[in-house]
């Protein structure tokens, strides 16, 4: 599945706030954290589990980066984390858990998350690291939509380029 791209920069000198997924079974606790986040100019989404999160990421082509929990009932994080990256390659997830394991987390970044927090966590390296993601993100839509504008290379080319883009 190819997904859509969509260029975010500056609009009359303001950037595009980052838009992002907040996937928790912790009802309160999205609550709250949407809050919290959505005060610090991000757009938030949240779900409750992660059919929940895939459905809004199907629903929502914006999306950048995901917060999400690894302990969920029913399909938990790293499956989550395995469909995002199949159907959304270029999204970025943060995993944040309160039960990390060192397998878990191994797993995780093994799967492609960009990184991996434990709860609580400082909200404002939170903020920081959805930044860096949404940053990184950004940057490698710009690239691919670089390559596929290249008129002089062949469409070989331009998918290996698109790949390692993916890849790094």
């Amino acid at each position: 599945m190819e997904e859509k791209l969509h260029i975010r920069g500056d609009n009359d000198g303001k950037r595009t706030p980052i838009h992002l997924l907040l996937v928790d079974d912790e009802h309160s606790f999205v609550e709250v954290m949407s809050q919290r986040l959505g005060k610090r100019g991000f757009v938030v989404t949240v779900a409750v589990s992660g059919q929940d999160a895939l459905n809004r990421l199907e629903a929502d082509e914006n999306i950048e980066v995901v917060i999400l929990d690894v302990k969920m009932p029913g399909m938990d994080g790293i499956e989550t984390l395995r469909m995002i990256k199949k159907n959304r390659p270029l999204v970025k997830t943060i995993m944040l858990t309160g039960h990390a394991t060192i397998n878990s987390a191994i797993d995780a970044m093994k799967l492609g998350a960009f990184d991996y927090l434990m709860k609580p966590c400082d909200l404002k390296e939170l903020v920081f690291k959805v930044q860096k993601a949404a940053n990184i993100k950004r940057n490698h839509e710009t690239k691919i939509l670089e390559a596929r504008m290249r008129p002089y290379i062949s469409k070989r080319d331009k998918d290996q380029i698109i790949s390692r883009i993916l890849d790094s």
